[in-house]
């Protein structure tokens, strides 16, 4: 048997989450997966709109910790919230992961001397709307941890992956021969 896409179960406008129980839609819960889940599509049409291998590269891990961080943060249940935690590998070592990768791209950039504008090449101006959804997302657990216990390491993750998304779309321009254009 096929199991369909719709389940009408939501139609009251509450949802199911993951370990049991229901919410509303709108729910701070709801919230921050959701933005989690924007997040992991704006990097998937990131990584689509032009092939740059060694960014995708980095990209492609991120967007497996979001499917974890996002499972987490949809899971009530600590204990099991604990083991979405660990399933993701995310610790202090993977939060000094993205810090290396923003080193690594820094590395190859000018030093910023003002504010760019968002924009480029497409694969930079991608990587920008990325950056702004990650910080919504982050903006959106901060405001689910002042309700339920959701480990520090989601935000720290969140705030270095926005850095780390700002860089890759200097880094991305910086490839392109493409220049940016300061405020």
């Amino acid at each position: 048997m096929t199991m369909k896409i719709y389940t009408k179960t939501g139609d009251e406008g509450d949802t199911g989450l993951f370990g049991g129980g229901r919410v509303g839609k709108d729910d701070p819960r709801v919230e921050a997966y959701g933005a989690v889940d924007e997040l992991n599509a704006s990097l998937g049409m990131a990584r689509a709109v032009e092939l740059m291998p060694r960014i995708d590269e980095v990209l492609v891990p991120v967007q497996r910790d979001l499917f974890a961080i996002g499972a987490l943060l949809a899971t009530p249940d600590h204990d099991r919230m604990a083991e979405q935690l660990a399933k993701a590998r995310i610790d202090e070592s993977r939060i000094e992961e993205l810090e290396r990768a923003i080193d690594a791209g820094e590395a190859e950039l000018e030093p910023l001397r003002a504010f760019i504008l968002p924009g480029g090449t497409p694969k930079a101006a991608a990587l920008h709307v990325a950056r702004t959804v990650c910080r919504r997302a982050e903006r959106r657990v901060v405001t689910l941890r002042r309700e339920v216990a959701i480990p520090q390491l989601v935000v720290m993750y969140l705030n270095r992956l926005s850095d780390l998304l700002f860089v890759l779309s200097r880094v991305a321009n910086r490839r392109a021969g493409a220049g940016e254009v300061t405020w």
